[in-house]
């Protein structure tokens, strides 16, 4: 089946029966902290509330790491390597073979692949070899993160592997419309639009702490500018100090928080050395960042959602941000927070200013936010999911056309 239409927001499919047998093929998972493996836990941790059942086939994080003994979840570790310059995460390994062996023993019904490293390819393999329906994530623009790294010349081969990997899937699920219609333009196929849920009990305005606004150096009046994510190049940071260093200009009460930990610590700290730098969060902790701050910036143009947009709305907190991804999903400009056209860096800087003397404005946008994304939560992402293995499971259905794969 194809369907080809960006626009179609799955909101009205039936739930689930009978409950399914799910096999779900991840290279990161937490404890690790990052978009996919965050929000790809709490899917499956939904699903399995809803009576389903996962196999999760994984890399083993670590030498002491043991399968976890979570209710409907029966963990897979297989070999892993760390990644260059990411020695805290793993890569999952060839492992086509071992694959096929398990799923001819212990048959799923579908098989999700959420990353596209050699293990979600030795996935594709294995379950094109059993003939089972094959569903993937399309989450990292890996593609765009190259011209960051010195690599732009990488750009159109990374394109082309993914469009290759992902059209060997019955469908490929991404988190906006935008991204599919920029994804169809590139020539990927059965593309389908899943939203992303938000834990509206950890991620509250209630979290706020005065305590932690001291912490910070932050009296009741002042400002306080929070970055969060991976301090790395293509999270477009430069932007982010150019931001705070203009509204300090306009208001010297401002503070600027940045949480997350990356390649770029160094260099913040040298460039602005009064900010504070919170470092890798829980969870937990995150949270209280989120609700203490008085406006998110976001100045990212690699996301293919980026959550922190959702987790800032939720605690009640206003977001400047370019007008892509879950931003241009999400925010009402000048209402819930502010959109700029996608790279105009000026026009940014412009609309920071104009917020840097208005606390009134930044209250008054996240309070709104915090109440339009109060109903985005993950039971509905979960029956948007069981509407789309609905669709692969009907036997009506006509599989997709796939190519032989090169075996690893």
């Amino acid at each position: 089946m194809t369907n080809q239409d960006p626009d179609i927001l799955l909101q009205d499919l039936p739930v689930l029966q009978p409950r399914l047998q799910v096999a779900v093929v991840t290279e990161t998972w937490p404890p690790e902290v990052n978009g996919v493996a965050l929000t790809l836990s709490r899917l499956v941790q939904t699903l399995c509330e809803r009576g389903h059942r996962v196999q999760l086939v994984r890399p083993r994080q670590m030498r002491a790491d043991a399968a976890s003994q979570a209710e409907g979840i029966e963990e897979k570790l297989m070999r892993g390597m760390p990644i260059p310059r990411y020695p805290q995460l793993k890569l999952g390994l060839p492992a086509r073979r071992a694959l096929v062996r398990s799923w001819t023993y212990r048959r799923p019904d579908l098989v999700h692949i959420a990353t596209e490293g050699p293990l979600g390819w030795s996935a594709l393999q294995a379950a094109r070899q059993l003939r089972l329906p094959v569903s993937s994530d399309f989450r990292t623009n890996f593609h765009s993160y190259s011209s960051h790294y010195g690599l732009g010349w990488l750009k159109k081969p990374i394109a082309a592997y993914l469009r290759r990997f992902h059209n060997q899937a019955d469908l490929t699920m991404v988190p906006t419309r935008a991204l599919a219609a920029d994804l169809i333009n590139l020539g990927f196929e059965r593309v389908r639009v899943v939203g992303r849920g938000i834990d509206t009990q950890l991620f509250h305005p209630a979290r706020r702490h005065e305590s932690l606004r001291q912490r910070w150096g932050a009296d009741p009046d002042a400002t306080v500018l929070l970055a969060v994510g991976r301090l790395a190049a293509e999270k477009n940071l430069d932007l982010v100090v150019r931001t705070y260093e203009a509204m300090r200009a306009r208001n010297p009460r401002t503070r600027l928080v940045l949480a997350g930990d990356g390649p770029m610590r160094f260099a913040l700290a040298q460039r602005c050395p009064d900010a504070v730098f919170m470092g890798q969060c829980s969870h937990e902790d995150l949270a209280g960042c989120y609700a203490s701050a008085d406006l998110l910036l976001f100045p990212s143009l690699t996301e293919t959602f980026g959550n922190v947009t959702l987790e800032a709305m939720a605690s009640g907190l206003a977001v400047l941000a370019f007008d892509v991804a879950a931003a241009a999903q999400w925010v009402v400009h000048g209402d819930s927070g502010w959109l700029v056209r996608a790279g105009d860096s000026d026009a940014y800087l412009d609309q920071a200013v104009a917020l840097a003397s208005d606390p009134i404005a930044l209250r008054n946008a996240g309070a709104r936010a915090s109440k339009q994304v109060s109903g985005n939560d993950w039971q509905q992402v979960a029956s948007q999911v069981e509407g789309l293995w609905t669709e692969l499971m009907d036997p009506r259905r006509i599989p997709c056309s796939v190519q032989p794969l090169p075996a690893f």
